[in-house]
């Protein structure tokens, strides 16, 4: 599939109050506007409403209740499958890490392979090197061009010194599954897969000398949200996107909360493996002491040998699955905070302008120019970031429904193992018993 970016709700000269907020009803009565105001709790109930849109570039989520809080709607999060019906037209893999040593420094870079039919790719295929700093730069660059989107977050570039040594195999691995999601939600979205500099990206054999051609000069959006008008402060942010805001809290809060839990058990779990390992063996032992107990005794090291090694394989899953998807959704909601807090700003800068148009004496039958494109900026913003948004709670509802039905998996197989290696030694003490 060849052309250019697919259309978000920003394009066209529609007006902010005829944009629909993604996650409500299809239906106009289910739409924000109107001349009387909702309340924030009736907002949203029809912000997140029973009726998802369908995707640009995704599925169609299936049917949710309405809260009336950001808490519950928290509580009443749908797992739900999605369904891609569109032909994607660009792939994207990162795997092969490499360790780079050099008298400076000490580095890990890792293989990204792309095949394309899209017409801006000069060659079906790619292959190219690229290590973490520059995946950052990639980032920074989106977010320079792409102000109005939301960018998919990064692996946290650095760890606790003595806790997890970054140029094992098991963080390279881990940091390699978090580049390949970050680059494949780029790639799965209809504008940032687009953009010029993840193309370049993705093909330039050399990105050092593209990095030094100078700074790319900012879009014009970008421009506007970088240098807004200092000191005005919004009147008050949109109800809509009020409730998104406080949504977006609520959420990173609950995360937070799960992810400091999650590690104390993890850390239990290691202490209780150790334990483990040194009682196992104490039976072993003891069973060169026994005559009669001597097979028993072996069986219930060997059983808790087993239980042991269950044991690690449900640790190092809770570590290398469970954690790192609630510390990419934590800073997920980082991201879109602070999308958010540019649409402010650029709210704040038509704001200002109205107000400086309406001090003027002379009578002005035309809105001036100024105001009317920041107007389209604004309009241009809040259409993204709901569009963004909406893509954001679909991602969110396959994740999470993959994480805990993979949590409940992997729970469920240590608790058979441990049962089967427990049920392995009863024989063995019924055939002494009836020995006697």
């Amino acid at each position: 599939m060849a052309g250019g970016p697919k259309a978000l709700p920003s394009t066209g000269p529609h007006s902010l109050r005829d944009m629909p907020h993604p996650l409500a009803g299809s239906s106009s009565e289910e739409a924000v506007g109107g001349d009387s105001t909702p309340s924030p709790d009736l907002l949203m109930a029809r912000s997140f409403g029973d009726k998802d849109l369908i995707l640009p570039n995704g599925g169609t989520p299936a049917g949710t209740s309405s809260p009336a809080s950001s808490s519950s709607l928290l509580n009443r999060l749908q797992l739900d499958d999605d369904i891609d019906g569109e032909t994607r037209d660009l792939f994207v893999i990162v795997d092969d890490p490499k360790k780079h040593v050099c008298t400076m420094e000490t580095y890990i870079t890792y293989r990204i392979t792309t095949k394309s039919t899209r017409v801006e790719f000069d060659l079906p295929e790619y292959s190219v090197r690229r290590r973490y700093q520059d995946f950052d730069w990639l980032r920074s660059k989106l977010e320079e061009s792409q102000p109005t989107h939301l960018i998919p977050p990064l692996p946290e570039k650095f760890v606790v010194k003595g806790v997890v040594d970054r140029f094992s195999e098991e963080f390279v691995e881990t940091r390699r599954k978090a580049l390949d999601k970050f680059l494949k939600r780029i790639t799965d979205h209809p504008v940032l897969s687009f953009n010029e500099h993840f193309n370049v990206f993705l093909t330039a054999k050399d990105l050092n000398a593209y990095k030094k051609q100078g700074i790319a000069l900012l879009t014009r959006m970008g421009e506007s949200v970088k240098h807004v008008t200092g000191g005005y402060k919004l009147r008050t942010r949109p109800l809509e996107f009020a409730a998104i805001g406080d949504y977006l809290d609520t959420f990173a809060l609950k995360l937070g909360t799960i992810d400091r839990i999650a590690q104390r058990i993890i850390k239990e779990e290691i202490e209780y493996l150790v334990e483990l390992r040194e009682y196992g063996p104490v039976y072993s032992t003891w069973s060169a002491l026994e005559g009669e107990l001597a097979e028993p005794l072996e069986g219930v090291s060997a059983c808790i040998g087993n239980c042991s090694t269950a044991l690690e394989e449900l640790t190092d899953d809770m570590t290398e699955d469970f954690l790192p998807v609630l510390r990419e959704y934590i800073l997920y909601s980082d991201s879109m905070k602070s999308v958010l807090k540019k649409r402010d700003q650029v709210q704040a800068e038509y704001e200002a302008k109205l107000e400086a148009v309406a001090l003027r004496k002379e009578d002005r039958p035309k809105v001036p120019a100024d105001v009317e494109k920041c107007q389209d900026r604004m309009e241009c913003f809040n259409a993204d970031l709901k569009a963004d948004m909406e893509r954001w709670q679909n991602n969110k509802r396959q994740d999470f429904r993959q994480l805990l039905m993979g949590m409940a998996d992997k729970n469920i197989q240590y608790y058979e193992k441990c049962l089967m290696a427990w049920e392995s030694i009863i024989p063995l003490l019924q055939e002494k018993q009836e020995a006697k």
